[in-house]
């Protein structure tokens, strides 16, 4: 019998690239999948080929039960609520769990993030390891897919760096393998529809893991522009992105990454994105060569 898939946060970048994945890679018929997101105008593409497109609020219990009704594999994509006051991600996917229950899922996917235990430098840690709680606690067969962090995150300092020749960073010599959004996208496509029973925990990650340094030295090769990493507090990292205009609270959470990078908890490499989806991860490298207009401005 032929399960039914559904994927949260569907609208988002790496929502559509799972149901994309599901759609080409999997060949799984668009009548299996669900998507659900706050938006369902922006998936009329998606009903247009024959996808179910559903309304589902993080904040309202009622509208998720009522998506997962029918769903034998819920993903529910981490939301982006990163209001740190207020712990309201973490209520929203505790909702979504119960959701999922209440439904009758058989199996439940989640995307975390690398080491979340608690003693996590990442602000927002707490967010995914009360998450994966809540799933082992529920009783669902479950697949966590801790995500590495995104090549595409590099977005957030390389432009500023590369214009003004300096990269600020409390990282030290702490390395991470950034993997490519799409990739991991692939191998989390793979997991939803792999009709496994089992309860897993994946770490995906990219091929290779670099320090600062040594990130800034493939930039400058691919573009031509020489980079001096210089290394600073965490707090006078956290002064110098306030002055450029970021509200203090996302300021603090940029710089709890650079924590974790020193800290030596990010850098693991794993081939799972590889075993998962069955084709060769994306270098660092070529994605700085893709996109090396748009780093340049």
């Amino acid at each position: 019998m032929t399960e039914t898939l559904l994927v949260t946060g569907a609208s988002g970048q790496l929502g559509r690239a799972v149901i994309n994945h599901l759609l080409d890679a999997q060949e799984i018929a668009p009548a299996s999948i669900i998507a659900a997101t706050r938006n369902p105008e922006n998936l009329a593409d998606l009903a247009a080929r024959g996808g179910v497109v559903r309304a589902a609020d993080f904040n309202d219990g009622a509208s998720l039960e009522k998506a997962f009704e029918g769903a034998d594999r819920v993903l529910i994509i981490s939301t982006g609520d990163l209001d740190l006051k207020t712990g309201r991600r973490l209520k929203q996917h505790e909702t979504a769990v119960a959701a999922a229950k209440a439904a009758g899922v058989s199996h439940l996917l989640y995307t975390s993030m690398p080491n979340p235990e608690p003693g996590s430098p990442v602000l927002f840690a707490g967010d995914h390891y009360g998450t994966e709680q809540a799933i082992k606690a529920s009783g669902i067969a479950y697949t966590i897919l801790r995500n590495g962090w995104y090549q595409e995150n590099l977005f957030m300092a390389l432009p500023h760096a590369i214009s003004s020749g300096k990269w600020y960073t409390s990282a030290g010599d702490g390395r991470v393998a950034h993997g490519a959004r799409d990739d991991m996208a692939a191998a989390i496509a793979a997991s939803l529809a792999s009709r496994s029973k089992e309860s897993h925990i994946y770490t995906l990650t990219g091929p290779q893991a670099y320090t600062t340094s040594e990130v800034a030295a493939i930039v400058s090769d691919v573009t031509g522009k020489p980079i001096e990493v210089v290394q600073v507090p965490d707090e006078g990292l956290t002064e110098g992105i306030k002055a450029n205009g970021v509200p203090e609270d996302f300021a603090r959470i940029i710089v709890s990454f650079d924590a974790n990078t020193r800290a030596g908890r990010i850098g693991e490499v794993t081939d799972t994105v590889e075993k998962l989806s069955g084709r060769k991860s994306r270098t660092l490298r070529q994605f700085l060569e893709a996109n090396r207009a748009a780093l340049l401005g």
